[in-house]
């Protein structure tokens, strides 16, 4: 077991358990006491952890990731050392890297191709615009969120842009989506990045690599001068629009790539907005020749043909088959020579890969071992290297021993001198959330997410204190641990039960015992209108509702309510008003005085 495993680091940081190796790094799964919350902590591996030169570039790797802070960028939180152990603590992403993600679903639609690369040249265009370079793009460093989003992780290899390193000063970065100018030892810049997440695109877009070969330098070889088939050529459904982004970004020329992120994030754009769009100028640039033509790879059949094309043209032609044979013999042979000398040179380059009697090391069998236990094996201490690629459930091997290993045992290598593994994962415990008082819907999510494969039933109760829809409790009760298959039973509340309700007659009631006796039976009291009747004041007359009708509990009722006979009134016209004139100084007579015959104004037809 890891020996920094429970450790707690400036008391705040509890280790968990360790998700990640790098080659100056472990990654573990931490608590953050102070935050209660989890996150990642980078620990500088002790065995280099003496080298000052190590220390400084772990300090100035700390340094240039936390002065990022983008949605597509893994944050940093904090930078600190504790116990002569230097570490980085980051966000902890729950999600999958882009590799895996891809070797799950294979060759991607290029819509979802399209929204991936776009986050990543976005992260990229942050950091750049920072003066960082991430010197180490690839799907194993991209995370895939369970939304959707993507972010760019482990910047463990950047380095602020004027900082020169080269490939022969130390291995950067996987040969499969290495830039030629890295592969060369040249000065690099933020283009070499754009070259890389070419790479990616091209392998979203197809499914595969654009570059394969049996060992690192024949790939890195290839970067620097072959050209890689289209990715219309493997996958016809790619947009052309798309496939010409993708090869400027791939160009091996840099002066040829986009110039920057945000160039290549325009042309994203641009595609996005409109598929069909015309990138013909793209297109022309692509045709435009470098004063070297690149060299394609050829199989050992064909170097003959590639030789004769090389020699001089003044050479004259053979006439008779003996001499074109040995013509075509002596090809062979200079083709094969000529493959030795580029061999032998890359192997200067990019240094020995066997330091065995003859260069050929074979696989030891490293299943059963921790990868501490392994390294330390004969036949892998100081030639192989272990790389943890993940980890996955098994009931054959224990938690934190190598369960799978590639290349399988007794496989011979001269060069790759990797051994990718994975580790038997330790076993996760999961506990039954408190799930009362959410939506039935977000329950669902909830147990869904857990992905235990939980078997999952709703049952729907009626409950007088809890809302409709609501969950009230869930068997087992919460905090309860769970287990991969297990049966698990949620309540949720249909509201408070209603009755059926018999209507009764309440004609001849008074209002007040109608209401009474309505509301003792469940129903609802809605509004009273009064209307005349012969019937006694006061009395219900009619119900909205009809007798001996059900209904169910709750349902309004509303009545008629009898105001009694209509009283008459007298005609006005028979005893009109005594009205006073508006303005009586205005008829000029004295209005004390009554005008009129019978003493009543109006009265003069």
């Amino acid at each position: 077991m890891d020996q920094n495993i429970g450790k707690m680091l400036d008391n705040r940081y509890e280790l968990i358990e360790l998700i990640g190796r790098g080659g100056m790094a472990n990654v573990y799964k931490a608590k953050c006491h102070r935050l209660n919350r989890m996150v990642a902590v980078k620990i500088l591996k002790s065995d280099l952890a003496d080298n000052a030169e190590f220390r400084r570039r772990f300090r100035d790797e700390s340094q240039a990731v936390a002065k990022l802070s983008h949605a597509n960028i893994v944050s940093v939180y904090d930078v600190s050392r504790s116990d002569d152990m230097e570490y980085i603590v980051m966000e902890l992403i729950d999600g999958i890297t882009l590799k895996q993600y891809m070797e799950r679903r294979g060759q991607m639609d290029w819509r979802e191709a399209l929204h991936f690369v776009t986050q990543i040249m976005r992260a990229l265009s942050h950091a750049h615009s920072r003066g960082i370079i991430h010197r180490d793009i690839k799907p194993q460093n991209i995370m895939v969120l369970r939304d959707g989003s993507v972010k760019v992780a482990d910047f463990g290899i950047a380095c602020l842009a004027d900082a020169a390193q080269t490939l022969t000063q130390e291995a950067l970065g996987s040969v499969h989506y290495i830039s030629p100018e890295q592969a060369r030892g040249d000065r690099i810049d933020a283009r070499s990045d754009i070259y890389s997440s070419g790479v990616v695109l091209y392998e979203m877009l197809t499914g595969r690599l654009p570059f394969e070969g049996d060992s690192a330098v024949s790939v890195a070889i290839q970067h620097l001068s072959s050209v890689p088939l289209s990715p219309r050529d493997i996958n016809e459904n790619v947009p052309e629009a798309l496939e010409l982004i993708c090869m400027k970004a791939m160009n091996p020329n840099p002066d040829r790539r986009y110039a920057s992120a945000e160039a290549m994030l325009e042309d994203l754009e641009k595609f996005r907005k409109d598929p069909s769009t015309n990138m013909e100028y793209i297109r022309a640039e692509l045709k435009e020749k470098d004063d070297v033509e690149p060299t394609q790879p050829i199989p050992a059949d064909e170097v003959a043909s590639a030789v004769r094309k090389t020699r001089k043209t003044d050479e004259k032609p053979l006439q008779e088959n003996n001499k074109m044979n040995k013509k075509l013999l002596f090809g062979i042979i200079g083709g094969f020579a000529a493959l030795l000398i580029l061999i032998f040179a890359a192997f200067k380059v990019f240094g020995n890969f066997g330091d065995g009697e003859n260069g050929t090391y074979v696989v030891p069998d490293i299943r059963g071992y921790t990868v501490e236990q392994a390294e330390n094996l004969p036949g892998v201490k100081g030639i192989f290297t272990i790389e943890v690629l993940g980890s996955k459930p098994s009931t054959q091997y224990e938690p934190g021993q190598i369960m799978e290993q590639d290349p399988a045992k007794d496989h011979t290598r001269k060069n790759n001198l990797t051994i990718k593994v994975y580790l038997c994962a330790e076993e996760q415990k999961y506990y039954m959330p408190n799930l009362i008082g959410y939506d039935s819907r977000e329950a669902k999510l909830l147990l869904d997410n857990m992905d235990i494969e939980l078997n999952v039933t709703f049952k729907e109760t009626y409950d007088d204190q809890v809302p409709a829809g609501q969950v009230i409790s869930t068997t087992p009760a919460s905090d309860s641990e769970l287990k991969k298959g297990n049966n698990v039973l949620v309540f949720v509340s249909l509201g408070k039960e209603t009755k059926p309700v018999t209507v009764p007659s309440f004609i001849g009631m008074t209002l007040e015992n109608a209401i009474a006796k309505a509301q003792e039976l469940g129903l609802a009291v809605g509004g009273t209108t009064y209307q005349t009747s012969d019937v006694t004041v006061g009395k219900v007359i009619d119900q909205s509702l009809a007798v001996n009708s059900t209904v169910e509990e709750g349902t309004a009722i509303s009545f008629t309510v009898s105001k009694g006979q209509e009283t008459p009134v007298d005609d006005p016209t028979d005893n009109p008003p005594v009205v006073p004139p508006d303005n009586p100084g205005d008829s000029g007579e004295d209005p004390s005085v009554p005008q009129g015959g019978e003493g009543t104004p109006g009265n003069a037809h």
